[in-house]
């Protein structure tokens, strides 16, 4: 009944196979991969015929967890798997960007990847897999797709890099890298890493590529015994158009890209594609010899002509400027005073505002994975509103570019955060692109980094980033710093470089061509240096390291730990005791399982208030110590003092007065506030408390000489306690 086919390999200490065959066989294509014990199974289907009117190829790629593979029920009020979780979009991104490069220019055919988790032994994490089957998928589907590909995660751990690292050996890292790309070139790189070298970084991208050329042979294997015909192709030959268009629109063209400022370029280009289109796609001729979407690839490709040739033969860029050259930075910090912490970051036509709001734990954010849940108290939120390239657009919810731009911007900060112990806040930031001409991410790293310093987190070193472009054209090649973009949009390369003077935190590369080589990276990387130590020095003219101390408005933390044998008393029956602290002092209170307890508010004093009544709860009084209560009780042989949390304690008529005191009364009532030492306990385990010997007014301790004068001066008469504000008032 099934026709299927394996190929099965051991990688990196593990088992790997493909198969096919035997799940989800309507499909173009479909591969179910196993590595260890993790399973993913990917499909793709791609309409026969191409789809009218479309400028770019629509390629979608879905990846989606099951939470049944990890053994679990979703969690929340519906038990089904909803709309896509971060994670899954930052998958569906990381398998997306090595794939799509792959199709040939022209290929117009709705293009659908599904890959879905269906199995996940907590070790092997599914992504790797997934990006992988994928590939396989394509690569058996007949479709046109100039694959294989693979890609394999890179860890640094004791000074050594780790091939496919599992969960736990990832938490062990100061790398985390993903590689992808053929067997000949990388085509992407995604990472995150605690400040390490130019060469420690470029060395594991070449580790990576090195270690998934087993995987690039099983597919191709599987493929020999497995493939679908390939669809025929052939993409119409358009050079007669190009010829034509060079000659009536060449000299505009260049003439607008000698323009700096961006929006009078735009319009200047657009001048010229009317005055092309008016030629090509006359409104009175019913069928023009080219259609619409042939003449506006062809003008795209005359407008990469122009700029890439420009840069290649003279070295200067659309605005002027020489390869390495940044544009103009300023930066600045307390831009909004009444927030925890601000920036304004321009660079050249981009720029961001940064804002840090610090929280407490009760703003942890609850991420449900499929490893199980887990808190995250830090987050990195980007939005770009169309009114930052000058465009009309529709207000929704964040897409994958905005999660993906922020997820980019994390990577590069998380790693010169403070640990939580030391720091104990949760943190959001938030990135409003404001304007935008190529790299608006790196403008939030960089803004990032100088709102926390603001806010007074203490960073371990500012962080700055910058946007790398490639012009490629055979042998002759340029590694363009700080891309405008038009060079992202025209360009080969979008390669990201995040860090701190003592190293890289984050990496992320895209390739737009068939791959590039080690030298071009190592340019790139020491090129990216350059320009890095250049932007931190301009980001250190407004702020150089983090604030001594929060600002006005941000709520202060303190730890304390507690026997966890008191965490009961503290909480009470049902949260009373606890709920009464917060309402009575006014402080945040949040009491982990360890014992650790985090008091939160803008409010010394607060603060101090809730330490207070906590120790009372979980301490022991000491013998010898003077304490302040209140009168509970007055009877014929002493008072009962409230003294310490709960506990009462009996002052003997006495130990009232250093005289004789006929009537307790006569010297406290119910409700008065006194200065007591605990004396001790009796031999039934009561309190013993004395008020005589203690200053009622200073609640100092009377020194025995002092106390016997008391006792003898003929002038000593009864020392009433301090009563309560409406006693005295009274009184």
């Amino acid at each position: 009944m099934f026709n299927t086919h394996k190929v099965e390999i051991e990688w990196a200490g593990r088992p790997f196979i493909l198969e096919t065959g035997k799940i989800a066989r309507q499909a173009d294509g479909a591969v179910v991969a196993t590595y260890g014990a993790t399973i993913v199974l990917a499909t793709v289907v791609s309409e026969k015929e191409p789809k009218l009117g479309q400028d770019f190829f629509p390629l979608t790629v879905n990846y989606q967890e099951k939470v049944y593979a990890a053994g679990r029920i979703p969690g929340g009020y519906f038990k089904r798997e909803g709309r896509p979780s971060e994670n899954e979009t930052l998958v569906s991104r990381l398998i997306d960007r090595p794939i799509r490069p792959l199709f040939p220019e022209g290929y117009k055919n709705d293009t659908q990847v599904i890959i879905t988790v269906m199995q996940h032994d907590l070790e092997n994490n599914p992504d790797i897999l997934s990006m992988i089957a994928a590939s396989a998928a394509l690569t058996l589907s007949g479709v046109p797709f100039m694959g294989p590909i693979a890609g394999a995660r890179v860890s640094y751990i004791k000074d050594k890099y780790v091939l496919n690292p599992n969960i736990d050996e990832i938490a062990e890292s100061r790398l985390d890298l993903v590689v992808a790309g053929t067997s000949d070139a990388v085509l992407m790189v995604e990472s995150e890493a605690q400040e390490l070298t130019e060469e420690t970084m470029l060395g594991a991208v070449m580790f990576g590529q090195r270690g998934f050329q087993p995987v690039i042979d099983a597919i191709i294997k599987l493929a020999e015994i497995a493939a679908k015909e390939p669809r025929e192709f052939e993409q119409k030959d358009i050079s007669s158009l190009e010829k034509k268009m060079l000659s009536i629109a060449e000299k505009d063209l260049r003439k607008a890209y000698q323009i700096i400022d961006k929006q009078a370029r735009y319009s200047a280009i657009d001048e010229v594609q009317d005055k092309v289109k008016a030629e090509f796609l006359p409104e009175d001729e019913q069928q023009p010899e080219f259609t619409e979407e042939q003449v506006n690839i062809v003008f795209k490709h005359l407008q990469a002509k122009i700029v890439r040739g420009n840069i290649l033969d003279t070295g200067i860029r659309i605005d002027g400027r020489d390869l390495k050259t940044i544009r103009p930075i300023k930066a600045q910090v307390g831009l909004l005073p009444r927030t925890h912490g601000s920036s304004l970051f321009t660079r050249g036509e981009t720029q961001a505002i940064v804002v840090a709001t610090l929280g407490t734990g009760e703003d942890e954010q609850y991420v449900d994975m499929l490893t199980g849940l887990l808190k995250e108290t830090f987050m990195l939120h980007y939005n770009f509103p169309p009114f930052s390239v000058g465009e009309i657009g529709r207000l929704s919810s964040p897409g994958r570019r905005e999660i993906g731009h922020g997820k980019l911007a994390w990577r590069a900060i998380h790693p010169v955060l403070p640990p939580k112990e030391s720091f104990p806040y949760t943190i959001r930031v938030v990135s409003e692109v404001t304007e935008s001409n190529g790299s608006s991410s790196m403008a939030t790293v960089c803004g990032t980094s100088l709102a926390l310093m603001d806010a007074g987190v203490p960073l371990i070193r500012p962080v700055a980033g910058i946007a790398m472009g490639l012009i490629k054209e055979d042998k002759r090649f340029a590694v363009l710093s700080d891309i405008l973009g038009d060079e992202d949009h025209l360009g080969d390369m979008d390669f990201k470089v995040a860090g701190t003077e003592n190293g890289i935190t984050s990496l992320q590369m895209d390739i737009k061509i068939d791959g590039i080589t080690e030298e071009i990276m190592q340019i790139a990387l020491r090129q990216a240096k350059d320009g890095r130590t250049h932007i931190l020095n301009e980001m250190a003219k407004a702020i150089s390291s983090s604030r001594d101390d929060l600002g006005e408005y941000a709520p202060r933390i303190e730890v304390m730990t507690i026997p966890t044998e008191k965490i009961r008393d503290v909480i009470g029956s049902g949260g009373k005791v606890i709920r009464e602290i917060v309402e009575q002092t006014g402080a945040k209170i949040n009491i982990e399982d360890d014992g650790t307890i985090k008091i939160a508010s803008s409010n010394i004093k607060t603060i101090e208030a809730a330490k207070c009544w906590i120790h009372s709860i979980v301490d022991e009084p000491e013998i010898g110590k003077i304490y302040e209560g209140t009168v509970v009780k007055a009877t014929d042989f002493g008072a009962f003092v409230n003294f310490f949390g709960p506990r009462d304690g009996l002052v003997h008529i006495s130990q009232l007065s250093s005289k004789r005191v006929p009537k307790t009364t006569d010297i406290v009532n119910e409700g008065d506030r006194v200065w007591v030492k605990l004396m001790g306990f009796d031999e039934r385990g009561k309190v013993r408390l004395s008020m005589k010997v203690v200053d009622q007014e200073t609640g100092r301790e009377i020194s025995e000489r002092k106390h016997k004068d008391i006792e003898n001066s003929p002038d000593n008469s009864k020392r009433p306690a301090r009563r309560p504000y409406h006693n005295n008032k009274e009184d």
